[in-house]
């Protein structure tokens, strides 16, 4: 999904990168279901992609860390010349790791995309995820029909 030379790095640089709930798994997991909804809205793939791996990069445990999106979003900055985004790309993937957790509204189907691909993993922390908190149409539809199944599969 990325290359393996950022892999590497978020290996070395992310605290729970191996951990089941804010590591590695949970990464794949966005990617997977961020392709899945940029296949149903005008996203930009390549952002969503990064957005996965990056998104809970700079979490500093399990639990409370509000300030882990902006954290990552400032780690962006140290690597942008290892991205291989163009400006408006990063911009928006900055804006989408910063604002990930506390995000309430947005019209840009980039950011509804990365932001409902990691709302909908939530049950892997016992939270089910609710529609209204959900931005792009899919994701909404899958929250209301209880139909996580599409995602490993579609």
């Amino acid at each position: 999904m990325i290359g393996a030379e950022l892999l590497q790095l978020l290996e070395s640089e992310a605290l729970l990168f191996h951990s089941p709930v804010h590591g590695l798994k949970h990464w794949r997991t966005v990617a997977r279901n961020g392709l899945y909804l940029a296949q149903h809205s005008d996203a930009d793939v390549d952002v969503v992609k990064h957005f996965a791996f990056f998104h809970d990069s700079k979490r500093e445990n399990e639990h409370e860390d509000p300030e882990h999106g902006p954290r990552a979003a400032l780690f962006l900055n140290d690597i942008r010349d290892m991205l291989p985004l163009d400006d408006l790309q990063f911009q928006l993937l900055k804006r989408a790791c910063s604002g990930h957790t506390h995000g309430t509204s947005t019209e840009c189907a980039t950011l509804g995309t990365c932001w409902d691909a990691d709302r909908l993993d939530l049950g892997r922390v016992g939270i089910v995820p609710d529609s209204q908190y959900l931005f792009t149409a899919r994701a909404k539809e899958i929250a209301d029909t209880d139909d996580y199944g599409i995602l490993r599969t579609g």
